[in-house]
């Protein structure tokens, strides 16, 4: 069997799939033949399977598999689902077999055909994306301790670090790994704070016996969100510029000061997606000649026709949606850092990132792999 890599964290939306893209883009450098999989997969909405045999795939092995164009053979299906439903229908059937989920994922990963002249000689190695936290997965036998110890593979862990609190899930993570974490990369760093973490806690997180190949920074387009995102989650009307819901929203505005304040505050921030009451037509119109990607109107009422035929010259989309501001500006905070990075600028952005602040040579070495060639 080829060697496998296990990715992991201590809590959802870490930025495991930004270091599995920055990763793997090094690894295929380095001459290695990648498969990639989540054996639990969590995002299966408007996928279907992949083939009538019924195999199971996350949304996300989609995104990474065309995004590194690897071929169908090199994507691994998942083994179960964490879809509400199914997760019901075990617990209360009591189905609990850790040995299933081991025995089929060791079935998956058994070494292709040496006959197959492409794969002949090739060093290969299995990536494969562990479920959101150390202990989602245990009632299927896959959590990341189980599948690290069933599998006896080296576990990189990514963790959102925003102060020195921060720790204690990594220690735990340490407790329930022991020399199987391979290494830390840290993520989400205040960029102002980047060189005193490096500097101070990089080294204190080491005397731990947690070895840290990177400190990534807290990035704004990666935390990103989709016009589109947004709207499903307002379950907005979507009044205008249908065809721009791809465009990607870094920052929230809310327009309830006066024109003036407005529009020097709008002239300081980008990309963003301003809601403001449907009868503040001042407001809305300074918010277009701005750089906002969407204007949502909350409250009663509809928008002038001059707003209209202003925001579809400027291919503004425009969403009304029936929360009151308080609302509607709760639902679009807890999207930020929640969504799945499948957009392709976000994908180069993110090689580009772990390229530039992360370091897996020990990585290598552990896998006795050569290292990428620059």
């Amino acid at each position: 069997m080829a060697p496998t890599l296990l990715i992991g964290s201590c809590q959802s939306f870490s930025g495991k799939s930004a270091v599995v893209l920055g990763l793997a883009r090094q690894l295929l450098r380095a001459g290695v033949l990648l498969r990639f999989g989540k054996p639990l997969a969590t995002v299966l909405e408007n996928e279907a399977p992949a083939a009538d045999d019924g195999e199971l795939f996350d949304a996300d092995v989609r995104f990474v598999g065309a995004n590194l164009r690897l071929s169908a053979g090199q994507l691994l299906p998942s083994l179960h689902s964490l879809d509400l439903a199914e997760v019901r229908r075990r617990l209360l059937a009591g189905e609990q077999d850790p040995g299933d989920g081991y025995t089929r994922l060791q079935a998956l990963l058994a070494d292709p055909p040496a006959t197959e002249p492409a794969l002949a000689g090739a060093l290969r190695l299995n990536l494969l994306e562990a479920a959101g936290s150390l202990d989602e997965g245990l009632l299927h036998g896959l959590s990341l301790a189980q599948l690290a110890r069933e599998l006896d593979a080296p576990v990189l862990l990514v963790h959102p670090w925003s102060d020195v609190r921060s720790v204690d899930p990594l220690l735990a993570a340490r407790a329930a790994l022991g020399e199987r974490l391979a290494g830390v990369v840290l993520n989400g760093v205040d960029p102002d704070g980047l060189a005193g973490v490096r500097q101070e806690i990089v080294p204190a997180l080491e005397r731990f016996g947690l070895p840290v190949l990177g400190v990534m920074p807290r990035s704004p387009l990666l935390r990103s969100v989709t016009v589109e995102e947004l709207a499903r989650r307002l379950q907005a009307e979507v009044l205008c510029s249908r065809d721009r819901l791809d465009l990607l929203v870094e920052t929230l505005s809310i327009g309830a000061m006066n024109v003036n304040s407005a529009m020097e505050f709008f002239r300081r921030r980008r990309n963003m997606a301003v809601v403001t009451g449907a009868d503040r037509t001042d407001i809305q119109l300074a918010a277009l000649e701005a750089s906002t990607q969407c204007l949502i109107l909350t409250g009663a009422g509809e928008p002038l026709p001059q707003l209209v035929t202003r925001a579809e010259e400027l291919d503004v989309p425009l969403l009304k949606v029936e929360h009151d501001t308080l609302t509607t500006v709760e639902v679009i905070e807890q999207a930020f850092g929640h969504v799945r990075l499948h957009e392709d600028v976000k994908a180069t952005y993110a090689v580009r990132l772990v390229e530039e602040h992360c370091n897996f040579e020990p990585l290598f070495q552990r896998l006795a792999l050569p290292l990428p060639v620059a």
